[in-house]
């Protein structure tokens, strides 16, 4: 049994032939049926340039959701850094956790967001990647401004993302819960963890090392339909494995009939073997092993599937199997 909170990473897939406006439509429905199941928080990710993922900013999608919900937690997951001033964030963070008290949260990344080395660059008016002094500058500025600029009252629950030593250093200098990012490098969870909970220094933000771990979860009736479901994305993966960047995301038919090499099989195998696939008895027993082996807080799931009704179904199978503590 998993008893430690479930909460849901949403990525907002665009399905091959469908209008971009439809999946951000869905975006409202989407969270309802998630607070309805009792997941815990859903957190939105910021990509750019994308054929597979809306470009959907964060904070306005954490403001739609909030708008049609009462309790589930919001926020991002993350919102990157490097592409926004940090005074901006503050005052949207903290705008929306004055509307909506007690239930937003401030994910911060790294990352650029894209593969596209103009759109990351557009997105920094011109400027290059950012170095790890300006990453860790522009974080403590934003916890900064929260405090004592924006200051609108309740204040959004900041998290880092980390998927390497180096995030998970800069979350425990200052005092921030952290999320792993399991879902895209797993090999580092041990490492990340092990960094992160050595290096913590309490804040006003956090007492003791906070952990949630975030995992690639796909469950179905049987095998052979989570492997179906999972599909489109093994497509998307192994073409990133090749160096693309701009992936369509396919259908599940289309996924079936998809040329893998024998290293791509292998690749994605091995992944897969580290996330949480299967029928909801392979599933569960998968998140319980995972929340044994970190020691995570809270387990969030992302279920980047094709069609959004089997998203929910999948949602739905993990929480009905799981018997969370979900509050």
């Amino acid at each position: 049994m998993v008893d430690i909170p479930l909460s849901v990473l949403e990525v907002a897939v665009v399905q091959a032939g469908a209008r971009v406006v439809d999946t951000l439509r869905d975006t409202a429905a989407f969270a309802q049926e998630l607070e309805r199941l009792g997941y815990h928080r859903i957190w939105y990710a910021e990509h750019h340039h994308s054929p597979a993922i809306g470009a959907f900013p964060p904070v306005v999608l954490t403001a739609h959701a909030a708008a049609s919900t009462s309790v589930v937690r919001l926020g991002s997951g993350g919102v990157l850094a490097p592409n926004h001033a940090p005074l901006m964030l503050a005052e949207q963070f903290g705008t929306l956790a004055a509307l909506h008290p007690d239930r937003v949260d401030l994910g911060i990344g790294r990352g650029p967001g894209t593969f596209d080395e103009a759109t990351a660059r557009a997105l920094r008016r011109g400027a290059g990647p950012t170095t790890d002094a300006e990453y860790r500058d522009d974080t403590a500025a934003v916890l900064s401004f929260l405090v004592d600029e924006v200051a609108l009252g309740p204040l959004p629950e900041p998290w880092l993302l980390a998927s390497s030593t180096a995030g998970a250093t800069l979350a425990a200098e200052l005092g921030l819960p952290v999320a792993v990012a399991h879902h895209i490098r797993p090999d580092n969870t041990p490492a990340v963890l092990e960094r992160y909970r050595a290096a913590f220094t309490p804040s006003r933000w956090c007492e003791q090392p906070r952990v949630l771990v975030c995992v690639e979860t796909v469950c179905a009736e049987t095998d052979e339909e989570a492997a179906w479901r999972a599909g489109p994305m093994d497509v998307v993966k192994a073409g990133l494995l090749k160096g693309a960047s701009e992936i369509p995301f396919p259908t599940p038919e289309q996924a079936a009939t998809h040329p893998f090499t024998a290293q791509e099989r292998q690749a994605l195998a091995a992944f897969r073997a580290q996330q949480a696939t299967g029928t909801p008895e392979t599933v569960v027993h998968r998140l319980t092993q995972l929340a044994d082996e970190t020691g995570a807080d809270e387990l969030m799931l992302t279920t980047p599937v094709y069609d959004l009704h089997e998203r929910v179904r999948s949602y739905e199978l993990v929480k009905k199997y799981a018997g969370a503590a979900v509050r």
